[in-house]
Order: structure tokens, then sequence, then C-alpha cells
């Protein structure tokens, strides 16, 4: 505990160089710190999310005259769907970064199913997540006046089996949503909570009339341990979830067995991409080819250059022996032949260079002229042929005209 005028003190252990430590806690291996960190977390994850959308469900189902609207009108529906879904969007952005902030069993053993956590660690956090559904329904019993009128139940109409199959695919829906959104890395995840959040509350929409819209076995075991009060048909709101589970993670795995980033690729992308380029020097035709990374705003302004210009080339690659050798100390030998480096041109930004603005302008159509006839010499990706070949062809963007596209394609 660190007090006003105190300074934090760690320590440091030895056998992990650079690590620190709190006091007394060398001993405890990384693993079991890691492991107890995530338990506590998921736990205080799933008690903050449960507790604020268990008591705003407590405030629609509590209506000022002490009449409960039934069957539920369409304002109460939305009122218990935005709770969730936002109260989740909140929490999972605010724990994403150490547990994940999964707060469901049926998304634990998703994520288990996929390799994305251990089974072990599965198991952790899924006694963490039920303590933390108990502890949640016991603080909205405890600060809320009213009985505790959170439960999940079935509507009159709706039969068990529906039940069960209402609540398998509303649950596959959030996990897939996990799935492509957190568990599958890409330029959006840190914004994964945000779409994570919509997938609840549209789920909710859609079961909390008909099943109360669980989706999570800790959610719907809290209330009824609190209350005491179990129905028959309790073991819907486990199958059915574990179910969904089941569901998204078959259809995740035939995607990824069918390589689905081919089926759209660059979806990914803002314009800004890293496009592999090869080139070839008679050094290199001996052994593997090898590449170097260019940014582009869309258009490869690095094409319009010289290929083997000294800027065209990595810093690392500058001392080959096919290329002159660049000295900093001021000096020039003539038996090395190295060049002062102050004697290079400094290279333009990409961005404004060759129609940075991504326009298919009369100077990039002169400038990909050049670089079409030089790609005979100096093979390139065929991904990168074609990117080109279809930004060639496209209108001009100043004109709206196609002459230029017109005389390529005869």
């Amino acid at each position: 505990m660190v007090l006003p005028g105190m300074k934090a003190t760690y320590t440091e252990d030895p056998n992990r160089p650079g690590e620190k430590r709190l006091p007394g806690f060398s001993w405890l291996p990384n693993r079991v710190r890691h492991l107890f960190v995530s338990m506590l977390v998921e736990f205080v994850g799933t008690a903050l999310f449960l507790t604020f959308a268990f008591a705003a469900t407590q405030v629609a189902n509590t209506p000022p005259n002490d009449i409960v609207d039934s069957p539920a009108s369409t304002s109460t529906l939305l009122y218990i769907s935005l709770a969730f879904g936002f109260s989740l969007l909140v929490n999972v952005w605010i724990f994403f970064r150490i547990s994940g902030g999964l707060f469901n069993p049926a998304v634990s053993v998703a994520l288990a199913l996929i390799g994305a956590i251990g089974w072990m660690k599965a198991f952790l956090l899924i006694v963490a997540q039920i303590l933390g559904g108990i502890a949640a329904a016991a603080i909205v019993s405890g600060l809320l006046p009213g009985p505790l009128a959170v439960r999940t139940t079935l509507a009159s109409n709706v039969s068990v089996t529906r039940g069960v199959f209402i609540e398998a695919i509303c649950t596959a829906e959030l996990i897939f949503a996990i799935f492509m959104l957190a568990a599958e890395k890409h330029r959006a995840t840190f914004l994964a909570p945000i779409g994570i959040g919509l997938a609840l509350f549209i789920a909710e929409l859609a079961a909390v009339f008909f099943t109360g819209g669980s989706l999570n076995p800790a959610r719907s075991l809290g209330p009824d341990v609190v209350l005491g009060k179990f129905d028959g048909y309790h073991w819907i709101y486990w199958i059915g979830p574990l179910l969904g589970a089941i569901i998204a993670v078959l259809f995740y795995r035939m995607i990824k067995a069918l390589e689905y980033e081919t089926a759209n690729p660059g979806a990914d992308s803002d314009g800004r991409d890293v496009v592999y380029e090869e080139r070839y020097t008679e050094e290199e035709t001996q052994g593997p080819s090898r590449g170097r990374h260019v940014t582009t705003d869309g258009a490869n302004e690095s094409d319009f250059l010289p290929p083997f210009h000294p800027i065209n080339r990595r810093v690392s690659e500058l001392h080959k022996s096919s290329l002159p050798r660049y000295d900093i100390s001021g000096t020039t030998s003539a038996d090395t032949g190295t060049i002062l480096l102050s004697d290079l041109p400094n290279k333009p930004s990409a961005a404004f260079r060759h129609g940075g603005d991504g326009h298919n302008s009369a100077e990039h159509r002169t400038s990909s002229l050049s670089t079409h006839s030089r790609s005979r010499s100096y093979p390139e990706s065929r991904y990168e042929e074609a990117s080109e070949q279809s930004y060639r062809s496209g209108p001009s963007a100043e004109s709206g005209g196609t002459e230029y596209s017109s005389r390529l394609s005869s």
C-alpha cells in the first residue's frame, strides 16, 4: 500500500532479471500469477457486467405503478437489451487487455476449443465467472428495493426445445463475433469490445422476450442461487449456450480450413498497406529471392523510382558487395568505393511523389508505362502486378475518362 508521500517499492527476482515483483512474491511462478490475475479480473469483470445489467433489468421490471407490464412492452425489452449490450461493451473494454474480458463460461469453453486459451485456464475462469454472477445478483438484491426480478424464464408459449435452440443460435452469434473481432487479430482488434457489445445487444433483442436472453450460464445461475429458486428447465441455460459455442467453433474452423482470408484479400486495408515487392539482382539470382516492404497509399510509388537507386534499398542492404559502400566518417576511399552518405539525395515522402493522392493522373500514366516496361527485366509478385494492372486500367480521377485504359487494352 502506497500512502501519500510514499514511493512504490518493488523487488527484482534474481531468477528473472528485469522483472519487477512486489515484496514477498518473488517465489510465485509466472504461470500461477498470470492465472490468478486472470481469475481475479474475470470475477470482478463478470460481477460488474452483470451488476449493471441486473440493476437495469430490475428497473425495467419494476415500473413506478408497481404493475409489471405483461407481456413486456418493446420499450422494456429495448431497455434490458441496451443494458446488457452496453454493460458488456464497457466492461470488456476495461478488462480486455488483462484477461480478454470473457465473462461467460460458454465463451471460455469456445476459446478453449479453438486453442486460444488452455483448458486449465478455461476451467479456472469459468469458476471465477460463476462466482462473479452470484456476487452480482447478491449485490443487486441487497442494494435495490423490492424482490429480485432478474431471473431468466421461458415465455408461456415457448417450449423447452425452442428455448434451447433460441439460446444456442443467439449465443453462436455472440461467440462468432468474439472469434472474428477479438481472437482474429487485425487492424480493428482494439475496437472489438464495441462489436461484441453490439452483438450481445442484437441477440438480446431477439431472445429476451422468449427465454430471458441468458446466453450465459453465469447470468442465469446467479439470480437462481441468490433466490434459491430453480425451474425444472434451468438446464437449458447451460446446454443452449454450450451448443451455441460448438456451432460457432465448427463454423469458425470450417472457414479457417477454407482459408477465408483469401476470399476477400485486402479487406483490412486502410490504403497504406505494406506491399511485398520482389527485386532481383545478378547476385541474388543464384539463391532464393529476396524482397523488401514498401508502404504505399494505394499507388505503389516505389515502382516509379529507378529500381537500383540507393534510396530504394533498406539501410541493411546498403553494404552489399553489389552496391557502393557508404561511409559516415566523412572520408571517401577509392579502394573500397565508399561514398559519403551526405552525398545521397534525400528521399521525398512517398505520399507526395507520383500521385500520392491516389489519383490516376497523367503523371501516373507516364510513370506507369515506364514501370511496365521495366517489369520485364525485374519480375514482380503476381499480386502486385495484378494490383498495378487494375490501377492503370481504371478511369482517370480528374477527367472521368477511360482513354488510357482503352489504350492499354488495345
